[in-house]
Formats: structure tokens, C-alpha cells, sequence
């Protein structure tokens, strides 16, 4: 269906723009001295409105050859002999309507007005036919514009889309690493507590599987997961590590799944595993109108040897806040400010009430 007629309020404004040009026709065929200004009114308004539906077909005319390219000089004949035939078309329904108004007004010199109007009437249907075909060319050009712009878009969100799944891909044995590493390690000092930790770990997983799938996910859950993570942790540490989280001060605040589990990871691996007497992993939360933070703090041992990690897991939150949240919008700083160590994620408030 033609655009123009699939909505009722643009047909009556495509109607309406017709109705001006009636008045044109018939002040052209008045001051001609074809007609006089009642009868040219009465003849030309009808008639201008029922050329507009014929200039409907310029539309389908400029769909079925484009004016771009190789197409371009035959698009342009088409038009021309479209622009002919609607008006040769145009002409016969203007003296049918001739006829009809010239019976109710008892006047019997129809062949000879017919005669002077035809001129006019002909390339004034003409030109109008062009334009129709100029702007069904402008229209036809927007739409692919858009829908240009649109695939762009889609083709953007699926590769943002991939790129998320891949940065997920790589955290996951990222993780599982690093806890089979600590679970060799207990496997000959603690044997007990290697078992406790691979049950724990078992589960902490299941959890994982179940809300990383999700594009979002409350900050409360994921508060929680860092939380179980860091009781995974405990058995290692035993009473070095201490845990304080408070997810009930959250609230149903959507953010990207696990994207605190490398922080907290970070904490334990490069923080309390270097301090003698251990020390607390505390995560905070403020939330504004606007802006959510997330600090995870640490203590440090100044003087611990400098690991050469790959640097994996903090590198992975960045680049999911970018492909998230564009390069501005969200960013994780982190400081180390004596013993303390201080990550801090800041980010855009876009969602809530996640269920």
C-alpha cells in the first residue's frame, strides 16, 4: 500500500495540499477567460484533487526504477512518459468533468472550452506530475537512508553483543584458574577444606550460569555473588579474611553481571594473600539520581613483591564498561593510597526494578 494511503490523517493532508493547487488551476483557466472565476472553481478543485490520486502511481513509478547509477537515464524517461500519460489521462477525466459541469450550469460551448483549457490543463498535470516524482525520489531516498541507518545500528549492537559474550568467555577461565589453583594448593595442607572449597566453588558456579546469562542483573545479586565468592576464599584464609558487604543496600539497581567478582578476586590475590595479618574486603554502595558507585577496598602490603599477572581481570571490567556503556559513560578507577587499595566503579543509572 502506498504510504500516503496506509494512515488516514496523511491521506487528508495529502488531500489538503492538492486543495491550493486547485484554486491555482482555476485562477490560471479565470484569467485565461476560459472559464469564468465561479466555473473554474467549480471545475478545477474536483478536478486537481482527482490528480493528486493519479499522481499517487509516481511513487510506484520511482520504485520500480531508481534514479541512482546506471538506472539513471532510464529512470528519467520512465518518469517523462508517466508525466505524458497522466496528464493525456488527466485530460480525459477533465473533459468528462467539463461535460458534468457545464450540464448543471446550462451551457453548451464545451467543446471549445475543453479546447482552450486543454493547453493549460496539460502541462499544468505535467509539471505536478514531476514534482510527485521528485518527492517520491526525496522519500524513497530518506527511507534508505534510515533503513541504512538502521542495519548500521544492528549490525553495531550485535557486534557490542558478540564482543560482551567474548569478554565473559575469557573471565570465566580467568576464574576457574585462579580458584584450581588455590584448591591445589589446600589439597595437601587442608585436604578438608579443598573439599569444602570445590563444594562451594560447585555452587558458586551454578549461581553464575544462572544470572550471567542475563544482560542485567540486580546489584543486589551481584553483591551476593561477590559475597559468595569471598566465603569460597574464607576457607583458604581462614580468619585473614574478613568480609564486609551490605547488599540489602542495594536495591533492585541493574548492572552487568559479574562485573565485581574480578574486583573482589583482585582484592584477595593481590591484597590480603600479601598481608601478614589479613585485613577486610569491604564493598560500598551510593546511588544518586543519576550515577551508581561500587568501591572495593582493600588493604596491601607497600612493600609485596609485584606479581607479573596478566592483568586479565581488571582489563576485562573496562572493557565491558566500554562495550556496555560507551567510552564515557561508565569507568572503573583504581588507587593505591598507602595500605589501602581502592577499586571504583562509576556508573550511568539506566535501569531499575529488575526482577
Amino acid at each position: 500500500m502506498h504510504p500516503i494511503l496506509s494512515r488516514p490523517s496523511r491521506l487528508a493532508a495529502y488531500v489538503a495540499v492538492w486543495v491550493p493547487l486547485g484554486a491555482a488551476l482555476a485562477s490560471l483557466l479565470a484569467l485565461q477567460r476560459v472559464l469564468s472565476w465561479p466555473h473554474a472553481a467549480a471545475f478545477a478543485m474536483p478536478l486537481a484533487i482527482a490528480f493528486g490520486f493519479l499522481c499517487l502511481s509516481a511513487y510506484y513509478a520511482v520504485q520500480g526504477v531508481p534514479f541512482t547509477g546506471r538506472d539513471m537515464p532510464r529512470a528519467v524517461v520512465t518518469a517523462i512518459a508517466a508525466a505524458f500519460l497522466s496528464s493525456a489521462v488527466w485530460l480525459l477525466l477533465a473533459r468528462i468533468w467539463l461535460a458534468v459541469v457545464e450540464s448543471i450550469v446550462a451551457r453548451r460551448d464545451g467543446v471549445e472550452t475543453f479546447r482552450s483549457a486543454a493547453p493549460t490543463l496539460f502541462w499544468f498535470g505535467f509539471l505536478l506530475y514531476l514534482l510527485a516524482v521528485a518527492a517520491s525520489v526525496l522519500r524513497l531516498t530518506f527511507e534508505s537512508a534510515r533503513d541504512a541507518e538502521r542495519r548500521t545500528l544492528e549490525l553495531q549492537v550485535l557486534a557490542r553483543e558478540a564482543e560482551l559474550r567474548a569478554l565473559r568467555a575469557q573471565l570465566d577461565p580467568h576464574f576457574l584458574f585462579n580458584s584450581l589453583q588455590s584448591i591445589s594448593a589446600l589439597t595437601t595442607a587442608d585436604p578438608p577444606a579443598a573439599r569444602r572449597m570445590c563444594l562451594l566453588l560447585a555452587d558458586f558456579l551454578r549461581d553464575t550460569l544462572t544470572l550471567g546469562s542475563q544482560s542485567r542483573i540486580p546489584l543486589r545479586s551481584e553483591l551476593l555473588l561477590a559475597q559468595r565468592f569471598l566465603e569460597i576464599e574464607q576457607v583458604r584464609f581462614g580468619e585473614r579474611l574478613r568480609v564486609d558487604i551490605e547488599p540489602e543496600q542495594a536495591g533492585d539497581i541493574a548492572v552487568p553481571p559479574l562485573i565485581l567478582q574480578p574486583l573482589v578476586e583482585n582484592a584477595v590475590r593481590h591484597g590480603i594473600a600479601h598481608v601478614l595479618d589479613g585485613g577486610v574486603v569491604r564493598v560500598r554502595v551510593a546511588a544518586g539520581s543519576a550515577r551508581l558507585i561500587v568501591v572495593v577496598e582493600n588493604p596491601v602490603d607497600p612493600d609485596r613483591p609485584r606479581t607479573r599477572g596478566t592483568g586479565l581481570g581488571l582489563t576485562n571490567v573496562r572493557e565491558r564498561l566500554r562495550s556496555t556503556f560507551g567510552a564515557t559513560e561508565a569507568r572503573l578507577d583504581v588507587t593505591e593510597n598507602g595500605d589501602v587499595f581502592r577499586a571504583r566503579l562509576d556508573l550511568p543509572l539506566t535501569e531499575h526494578a529488575v526482577s
